[in-house]
């Protein structure tokens, strides 16, 4: 031993620090030796005379980068500030440190408490100038062969990147083949699911849709059991996040994306933090390499997915907003004419309330005055008869298609079931067979595999009821008639299972976007409507005058009063409305009582039979003068014989006076033995006279 390497008395008084470290837990599991020689210090610490030794492994496993929390570092600096450490022993400066903010921070401390620093290479007093000196440069090359090994294993992935050899983790319904590269998973029931998620994609435009609409179905989705290796899955309902990773990732369209995030780095705490997993724009991707294997969707469709869900991302600028529901059917649709900004809508009135469009954001953020505001009934209904009347040309054709979509949707969701049957069966006969190869008298393992197999014979008793459901299902309930629908788009619209949001998705398919104003001189709502295709159309909508609500009595019932008030009473009204099925202002039917009060508010003059000049008749009227019963003048109206009026149809009818005093009208009556027909004037009678 050197003169140099003999320690004082006062430093071997004091306790030997054993400093173990290795970088990951890779390294803690593999690098056994290297685990060895580092607590072998120990030994080396009771050569040179110390008879306390502490040894610090806390940080087995952590970088020494200066990135990540070192719990044992700390401790050891904070028995090196107490004056309690004579010597610290490391196998290397990089066991240490990586970086020179903590490597000079120590040897600073060592020095002034005069520690020593030992190595296998001898002993180091920073106090003096010349190991000083060495212990510095230790430093600066462990610093530095951190960062070379860092930049020499970034440039070589990056380079295997570059030509798609790289064999990056995958996402779920990939593997990497031995011989061919990356290629879907062979396992059938994966690969069915994702596609499921693009096609219930295409069809509602909405990630949470998507999510909702396969809960009901009861579609599982994949999550692996055996961490980053995904060789092995368990199948657990299907979340948001699953849908939205499998719709915004682009390995699913045959891209090979390498560099798609990129770590941050912030000051926390006085301590360098790396964070990671933060998106890049594509633009900015390093490797991207189209078509590089066996796709799900092509890039065409990824791109549209990508922007369908941007303009689904609720408040952000730019793009019609997806249709969420509510009662306003343009809901995200109209633009302001005057502003160019995109109308809110609100709801006004008891109860539910009644959805308002306006304009108002220059009021709320500038303080300017609000561009215009209008009920949003009128133009709801104005845009819907538009719509159907440009969609009419095509309603055959798209009913065809919708009856084929479904047929689709019900074998994608019989397909689902048949797979996961197989599944459940594969797993029960594995069950069975380790149950079967385990000795019966090893009692613990043998129940453990007996109610592993129970399980197993359930899940596939429960698939087969799904499976039996399902077809029980298609058998008993009808097909729906899409082609007679299609016959009547109107009846298809008000239909009580559409809603609201099925509407606003229809209306999206179709139209771009709607500008309004609103014309103050005739009191009307101007849309100008951008049409899918680069078609425009124009339409006017009153709008409502001061006071006037929204429950207000259709038009056509008030046409209906004014032509029947004068002759009927308010009974035959109410019977001729309801017939007609025009509802009231608040959707209602009619009565004697709702027809009279309206009568009144519009100054509709009411029917009085003493005013009558006896020229017009009813059917009761009639019948009673000609000592008939209701049938029988029914039987002669429809017959010809007799002449009769209505109003509009389905409106009692009206008979003249003078035509009961009809020759042919008087025969008709007394004939009662045979029935009462007209003979024709070129009809041959059957029978002779004689």
């Amino acid at each position: 031993m050197k003169n140099t390497d003999v320690l004082p008395a006062a430093v071997l008084r004091r306790k030997a620090v054993v400093y173990v470290r290795q970088s990951t837990q890779t390294q803690v599991q593999n690098n056994l030796e290297s685990q060895r020689r580092q607590y072998e210090l120990v030994e080396e610490a009771r050569r040179r005379g110390f008879v306390h030794i502490e040894v610090i492994d806390d940080d087995l496993g952590r970088s020494a980068s200066g990135m990540v929390a070192r719990p044992g570092f700390d401790r050891l600096v904070a028995w090196l500030c107490a004056g309690e450490v004579g010597a610290v022993l490391c196998f290397d400066a990089s066991r240490l440190a990586r970086n020179g903010r903590d490597w000079h921070h120590l040897l600073e401390l060592c020095g002034l408490v005069e520690a020593r620093v030992i190595d296998l290479d001898g002993v180091y007093d920073p106090c003096r100038p010349n190991d000083r000196l060495l212990l510095g440069m230790k430093g600066s090359i462990s610093e530095f062969e951190l960062g070379v090994l860092r930049a020499r294993m970034f440039e070589a992935a990056r380079a295997k990147a570059q030509r798609g050899e790289l064999r990056i983790s995958v996402p779920i319904g990939y593997v990497w083949h031995r011989e061919i590269g990356l290629g879907f998973d062979p396992d059938l029931r994966l690969q069915e699911v994702i596609r499921l998620i693009f096609a219930r994609f295409r069809k509602l435009g909405s990630a949470r849709q998507v999510m909702i609409s396969l809960t009901a179905d009861q579609v599982h989705f994949p999550r692996a059991s055996d961490g980053k290796k995904m060789v092995h899955f368990d199948w657990t309902p299907i979340r948001y996040r699953n849908v939205i990773s499998v719709l915004k990732n682009p390995f699913y369209a045959g891209v090979y994306v390498y560099g798609k995030s990129e770590k941050r780095t912030a000051l926390v705490e006085g301590r360098l933090r790396k964070s990671y997993g933060h998106g890049r724009p594509p633009e900015q991707w390093e490797v991207m390499l189209k078509d590089h294997h066996e796709a799900y969707i092509d890039w065409a469709e990824f791109e549209r997915n990508q922007k369908q869900l941007a303009r689904n991302a609720y408040g952000k600028v730019g793009g019609v907003k997806s249709g969420r529901g509510g009662r306003a059917l343009l809901a995200g649709v109209l633009c302001c004419a005057r502003c160019g900004r995109r109308l809110t809508v609100a709801y006004t009135g008891r109860g539910a309330g009644q959805p308002v469009y306006r304009c108002d954001r220059p009021n709320m953020q500038l303080a300017q005055p609000r561009c215009f505001t209008f009920g949003g009934r009128r133009p709801d209904e104005a845009i819907a008869r538009e719509l159907l009347r440009a969609v009419e040309p095509m309603a055959i054709e798209a009913a065809l298609q919708a009856e084929r979509r479904h047929m689709q949707v019900q074998a994608e969701q019989r397909r689902i079931v048949e797979l996961e049957l197989q599944q459940a069966r594969y797993e029960a006969a594995l069950a069975e067979r380790r149950y079967a190869a385990c000795d019966p008298d090893h009692r613990l393992i043998a129940a453990q595999l007996e109610k592993s197999w129970e399980a197993a014979l359930q899940r596939v008793r429960a698939c087969e009821q799904r499976l039996e459901a399902a077809d029980r299902m298609q058998s008993t309930v009808p097909r729906p008639d899409l082609g007679r629908l299609a016959q009547d788009l109107a009846a298809a619209w008000d239909a009580p299972g559409v809603s609201m949001r099925t509407r606003q998705q229809l209306l999206r398919v179709l139209v771009k976007e709607i500008i309004a104003d609103v014309d103050d001189a005739t009191r009307e709502v101007v849309l100008t409507i951008h049409w899918r295709g680069g078609q425009h159309s124009q339409l006017r909508v009153t709008k409502p005058r001061t006071g006037e609500h929204s429950c207000s009595t259709p038009d056509e019932a008030l046409a209906v009063m004014r032509s029947m008030a004068g002759r009927w009473s308010d009974e035959h009204i109410a019977a001729s409305l309801n017939r007609m099925g025009l509802p009231t202002g608040q959707g209602n039917t009619w009565n004697a009582q709702r027809v009279s009060s309206l009568r009144r508010v519009h100054g509709i003059r009411a029917y009085r039979s003493a005013e009558k000049d006896g020229q017009w008749l009813t059917m009761s009227e009639a019948a009673a003068k000609l000592g008939v019963t209701n049938h029988r003048i029914r039987h002669l109206i429809k017959a010809g014989l007799l002449p009769a009026e209505q109003v509009v149809p389905r409106a009692p009818y009206q008979i003249r006076a003078s035509a009961l005093l009809d020759q042919t009208i008087i025969e008709a009556i007394a004939r009662t033995h045979s029935p009462c027909r007209t003979q024709a004037e070129n009809q041959i009678s059957m029978f002779s006279s004689t």
